[in-house]
């Protein structure tokens, strides 16, 4: 024999593992997390690239800090300008504190932001019975496991609430000028409502969310100077809600939930609302269908996390229909939310 053969096997060998290498990878995708969390970022950014100074700061063990450095170095995050003194570079820029995407808060393991990936471990576990992975990784359903670890469910607040021109660029893409009082529905620690209240100052308010999250979201508001001008109900968005807003606002609150669940919220709203409220749908992640990878990777994690879905305009439409909504108009904002303005059909319908 020639080895001709063998060589040619040897080359589909090896475009296999380039082919799907790139997918199968968990090692980086830990390793960048492991970094953030440990503000690797920052302390470079303030002095501490040499390696057993890094390792001092983090609190690490400094050959296996090396050895994880080294890792990101070769994946094109960090720089390593001499042996042992790393750098940062534009993609390890992006896990600075201070950088204003906040991806650092969103791969903290010592959060919520870098927790909710590990669900992913339970995956087989949701493809094979299409429930939730939560409960199976982590002990406990989605939501019951974050009211019975307050500091999670405190992280998760503020991973929801976090970047700031995301929550700018949801609350300009509704006319809020009619509205005299707006409850914000499953609305966590307030954010949302934090940018109505400091952009319409004859505006007034209520956080509505559960009890913890509702008592953190009053923290959050006083500390804002806003406490005068927003009420915090906690409560389940389940039960009948407090009537009288001129609009009733979900954002990023139905994606949560499947197709029963987010009919009996949506109805729920539409009650509070009576005949002169509206009631306003927010959502993301490409629910406008500008972005097909997008909207199939959320939709995949909300399963895995809750049992929720993403949706398309026409299934939320849908969705609002059967709850006794009319959807009357539908926007999207520059950073792609969907805004959704629903009002009570016997409302709608009224001359």
């Amino acid at each position: 024999m020639d080895g001709t053969g063998s060589g040619d096997e040897g080359e589909r060998v090896m475009r296999a593992w380039r082919t799907i290498g790139p997918l199968m990878d968990l090692v980086t995708p830990m390793a960048l997390r492991v970094a953030a969390t440990l503000r690797l970022a920052d302390l470079i950014a303030d002095g501490a690239g040499q390696g057993g100074e890094l390792a001092r700061r983090s609190g690490t063990d400094p050959d296996a800090l090396g050895r994880m450095m080294r890792h990101l170095v070769c994946h094109g995050v960090f720089t390593e300008p001499e042996p042992g003194r790393f750098g940062l570079n534009g993609t390890a820029e992006l896990l600075r504190s201070e950088h204003p995407a906040e991806l650092r808060l969103s791969l903290d393991l010592d959060g919520f932001g870098g927790t909710m990936d590990l669900a992913f471990t339970g995956l087989l576990h949701t493809v094979r019975t299409g429930e939730p992975a939560w409960e199976t990784v982590f002990g406990a359903p989605f939501w019951p496991y974050l009211a019975a670890h307050p500091r999670m469910g405190a992280s998760f607040d503020a991973t929801m609430s976090a970047g700031a021109a995301l929550v700018r660029d949801a609350a300009g893409g509704y006319d809020w000028s009619a509205a005299r009082h707006v409850t914000d529905v499953g609305g966590g620690r307030g954010a949302l409502l934090a940018e109505l209240l400091d952009t319409h100052p004859g505006l007034r308010a209520t956080l509505l969310d559960l009890p913890d999250t509702a008592a953190r979201g009053r923290e959050f508001l006083a500390a804002r100077g806003l406490a005068d001008r927003c009420e915090a109900v906690g409560q389940s968005f389940f039960d009948p809600l407090p009537a009288g807003s001129d609009v009733y606002v979900l954002n990023k609150v139905v994606h949560d939930w499947d197709d029963d669940r987010a009919r009996a919220l949506l109805r729920r709203c539409a009650e509070a609302a009576g005949e002169r409220g509206r009631v306003v749908v927010i959502e993301a992640h490409g629910t406008s269908g500008a972005d097909p990878a997008q909207f199939a990777e959320m939709d995949l994690r909300m399963l895995v996390f809750a049992g929720g879905r993403e949706r398309g305009i026409d299934e939320y439409e849908a969705l609002a229909s059967a709850a006794g909504l009319r959807v009357d108009d539908v926007r999207t904002t520059p950073l792609d939310h969907v805004i959704l303005d629903c009002a009570p059909r016997a409302a709608s319908s009224a001359p």
